[in-house]
């Protein structure tokens, strides 16, 4: 007698739940070390740009945006070597060389090596997270990724709740060390695990549900069928045809606006809190861990409840405006630290949630090499946002003397992307219907 769909569902759910405990922890882990690497210049600006005079807020705002142009370059030839050559050791490669150009930061001294490093920092991590993105495409169907990339990207939220504290206190507690700046050894401390954790990833990851030993034959054909009948609705683009496929590049104009928003706070959220009157880099980071602890709890809940609604498109127009009125609300009261929290807090927590919301989308059309290539575009594409936000943030700040004007054109990009995903996104990807 065949299982009645009751029990066939529960199996399901224990299968993927395993997978998930198998996999997810140790993506996590990765994902917090390249955020970490990826961000902790905002708090190394604290004390850098007293260090090192030629960095000025547009130096600054550039630098840290200019690793997404070196990101770029490599996102989708990354995301194709995967594909090829296995994400256990192309992940492992990332990771290392990520960590070695991280820790070389101690050797800033001018504007240029500041540009320099930070745009091969964006060389060595790029195709991290279009790869993991793309790699639980080899695990999980669309209807439950929702749910898996919300706790894969928590790790940016619990980079906010840990990485922030920790960054704050190398800075007050490590200056002079070594003979070291506090900036210098926050590279060098942070840079550290990245390259510890790429020579263990081999050992830990499996490249896909074949490779995994610890399914056995059954769970492994269960979730290659699952995927199966996923791929039958699935676009098997040619590859000539993926950077000018109207779908994917709506995808990418959606991205950007989304990663207009993180990339537009995240990088200054440190320096918005100093400018509220606190002056102390633990102070500063302890605040900041605020509004990434309210982020990771608005990333499950929405990652969770799009699974389970298929309101994808709805959900993130909420999130999405969300984190605009957040960033209006912290401008608006940028001198008062209590309405200014609360401010950044409603804007991380609908910018975070907006990632998971995101994701499904796209990935449930492709299928083959062009999920692998479009992921990769899109992320390369819309993570150009990451170059122009805090560019534009630091640009506005040095001609005005005010960071508030170039956070509204961060809202406001947060708030197209609201009426693009009505307007422009079908109603087959914006609303899968849970299983």
């Amino acid at each position: 007698m065949p299982p009645t769909p009751i029990k066939a569902a529960r199996s399901d759910n224990a299968l993927y739940g395993k997978v998930a405990w198998r996999i997810i922890p140790l993506l996590f882990v990765c994902y917090i070390a390249a955020y970490l690497d990826r961000v902790n210049v905002g708090f190394a600006k604290l004390q850098l740009q007293s260090d090192v005079p030629q960095i000025s807020d547009t130096v600054f705002g550039l630098g840290a945006g200019i690793f997404f142009l070196g990101y770029f370059v490599f996102e989708v030839p990354s995301n194709i070597l995967m594909e090829k050559l296995g994400a256990r050791l192309w992940i492992a490669r990332i990771m290392i060389t990520w960590g070695l150009v991280s820790t070389a930061m101690i050797f800033v001294n001018s504007s240029w090596i500041f540009y320099g490093l930070r745009l091969l920092l964006g060389f060595a991590e790029a195709g991290f997270f279009p790869g993991v993105i793309l790699y639980l495409t080899y695990w999980f169907p669309s209807r439950r990724r929702g749910e898996m990339v919300a706790l894969f990207m928590l790790a940016i939220a619990l980079t906010g709740v840990i990485g922030a504290p920790l960054s704050g206190w190398i800075l007050h507690q490590f200056s002079g060390r070594a003979g070291l700046k506090g900036w210098q050894m926050l590279f060098l401390l942070e840079g550290i695990p990245s390259i510890v954790l790429g020579i263990f990833v081999p050992l830990l990851l499996a490249n896909g549900v074949r490779s995994a030993r610890w399914l056995n034959a059954e769970e492994k054909q269960i979730l290659e069928q699952n995927l199966r009948a996923e791929e039958s609705h699935q676009e098997h683009l040619p590859f000539a045809e993926i950077f000018l496929n109207p779908r994917l590049l709506l995808f990418a104009v959606l991205y950007f606006c989304c990663a207009m928003g993180l990339y537009g706070t995240g990088f200054w959220i440190p320096q918005l809190i100093k400018n509220t009157g606190i002056k102390d880099p633990l102070d500063i980071g302890l605040l900041t861990a605020i509004p990434y602890t309210f982020g990771a709890v608005a990333m499950v809940i929405l990652g969770r409840s799009s699974d389970r609604s298929g309101k994808r498109r709805l959900l993130f127009a909420m999130a999405s405006l969300m984190g605009a009125v957040g960033i209006v609300i912290s401008n608006l009261f940028r001198q008062d630290t209590l309405i200014a929290m609360i401010g950044l807090t409603i804007a991380t927590m609908g910018i975070l949630a907006t990632f998971p919301l995101f994701w499904p989308m796209p990935t449930a059309m492709l299928a083959g090499t062009a999920a692998a290539a479009g992921i990769a575009w899109i992320n390369s594409l819309g993570n150009l946002a990451g170059f122009f936000g805090p560019s534009i943030v630091g640009w506005f700040t040095d001609l005005t003397k005010r960071s508030d004007y170039g956070l509204y054109v961060v809202a406001g990009a947060l708030v197209l992307g609201s009426f693009l995903v009505f307007g422009f996104v079908p109603r087959e990807l914006g609303a899968d219907k849970a299983s």
